[in-house]
């Protein structure tokens, strides 16, 4: 038998007790391809053994974007018991586990599995001595829509959503006769209380299905936009937050399905409204001490300014992970608290990294708010990390703080400060990640071969389609010339 995974005896035979005490009929093995997209197959738990919870549990790695070829496709997923739990959603009595995936022809973990990365992040702060663990929490926001319909054809481009709370519904009649009127509008949405809050009961089902599946949740609102929503999480190291992560993109969706409805993490998906980010927020631990603590700007320590120099340095790079669309670029504009201006500030929102207001010595964090939930949690939490340890080896300088609102800034008086801005396109942070990548492969964490599967997946299937499609908005610059 060949031993693939970190699962003890006593750890397999515990999550065997685990299902006969919950009547458990299928166990549903779940993994993140390079994109983000959480993928399963599933086992009846009678045909289980506990060798394969060892040697793992093979599959086709051909079926998916960026990883292997026909010719050597063949991968091992390899079941982690650190976290499983029951789906609250299928029919039968389902238990979800987290899976890494091996290669059989290294004989190693997969160089190009996200979460396999994210761990590998995480050992590397340990081997370096920088610290011994990496906390991240991210707040994912998102939109509820009651339809959707899109249209991708080579003489017609086109999407529309839809939502009761839409201000282009205002003289709209309803099916029942009624229209209610209570509406936020562009930018109103930030925590009114019902009926303009229509979602406030999907919202608190949302809460009470990921209180089940073991995340603990600590605010949930309307968020600024129409159809916005937030729930937070608690935070946890680099790999489970990303788990978390994973764990309430499926949740949001499934309960908006169940409701008739339709949910996005899109950053973008309405215009002339905010959009969605996924603000994370990291520290760094040595002996059960925050090393992000300190004596300097705003309780932080000089340990802290480093690594916010790290990540500051590296971002134009960094956003091909935590920015990873194009649709990511058409919400890091000014004016809808999207944060685009490379600098950073306590409780100023405007800054894309905030250092949130009343830290505490164990609290001391920041908050980096540029990123979005169309990137892979793994890879960006990944790459966060490694930027901000680069900066503390090299000893990176993050400049003065900027407490003004940057949203009034000129582009002349950025430019006369010396302010870097995150890339406008997902083409330009690919093209600045490949030209500042050796930080990455610190580590072996990221090696060249996933850089440049990454990248070309991201150009293949995103940059070069977007850019070669006509866009409906160009028919009406440019139809008539």
């Amino acid at each position: 038998m060949i031993v693939r995974t970190q699962n003890s005896e006593s750890k397999i035979k515990e999550f065997f007790e685990f299902c006969k005490e919950n009547e458990v009929e299928f166990v549903d093995f779940r993994f993140s391809d390079i994109k983000g997209t959480w993928n399963h197959i599933a086992y009846s738990f009678g045909a289980l053994t506990h060798e394969m919870f060892k040697e793992g549990i093979p599959f086709d790695a051909s079926s998916f974007k960026g990883w292997q070829g026909i010719e050597h496709s063949d991968m091992i997923l390899t079941p982690d018991l650190v976290r499983y739990f029951i789906d609250p959603f299928s029919a039968d009595v389902s238990v979800v586990v987290f899976c890494d995936v091996y290669d059989v022809y290294k004989n190693q973990p997969y160089e190009k599995c996200p979460r396999s990365i994210a761990k590998k992040a995480l050992q590397h702060l340990k081997d370096s001595g920088l610290g011994d663990v990496a906390y991240f929490g991210a707040e994912s926001e998102f939109f509820i829509f009651d339809s959707i319909k899109i249209k991708d054809a080579s003489n017609s481009q086109y999407y529309e959503v839809d939502s009761e709370e839409g201000e282009w519904n205002r003289d709209r009649s309803f099916e029942n006769g009624v229209n209610f009127g209570h509406r936020p509008g562009k930018q109103g949405g930030y925590m009114p209380v019902p009926p303009t809050d229509t979602m406030m009961d999907i919202r608190t089902e949302i809460v009470k299905v990921l209180n089940q599946v073991g995340l603990e949740t600590f605010v949930v609102h309307h968020e600024v936009a129409q159809a916005q929503g937030e729930v937070g999480v608690k935070f946890g190291d680099l790999v489970e937050a990303a788990d978390n992560v994973q764990k309430l993109k499926y949740v949001v969706k499934m309960v908006a399905h169940l409701n008739g409805k339709t949910a996005t993490f899109m950053p973008k998906p309405l215009y002339g409204d905010n959009g969605s980010g996924m603000h994370t927020h990291v520290s760094v631990w040595k002996n059960n001490e925050n090393l992000f603590s300190g004596e300097t700007y705003k309780g932080l320590s000089g340990f802290a300014l480093h690594f916010l120099g790290g990540v500051l340095r590296h971002a134009r790079g960094l956003a091909a992970f935590t920015n990873a669309s194009t649709n990511s670029y058409k919400r890091l504009i000014p004016g809808y608290e999207a944060p685009s201006i490379l600098t950073y500030s306590a409780n100023n929102r405007s800054a894309s990294v905030r250092i949130p207001y009343g830290i505490s010595k164990n609290s001391a964090r920041f908050e980096f708010r540029f990123p979005d939930s169309s990137s892979n949690p793994y890879l960006a939490f990944a790459a966060i990390l490694m930027a901000g340890m680069d900066g503390v080896k090299n000893k990176m300088d993050p400049g003065e703080a900027m407490d003004i609102n940057l949203f009034k800034l000129t582009l002349d008086e950025i430019r006369e400060k010396g302010i870097k801005q995150m890339p406008h396109t997902l083409r330009r942070s690919l093209e600045e990640m490949l030209s500042d990548k050796q930080y990455l492969k610190e580590g072996q964490v990221f090696s060249e071969e996933f850089i440049q599967a990454y990248q070309s997946l991201k150009f293949n299937s995103e940059v070069f389609p977007w850019e070669s499609k006509p866009h409906p908005f160009e028919f009406i610059t440019t139809y008539s010339c």
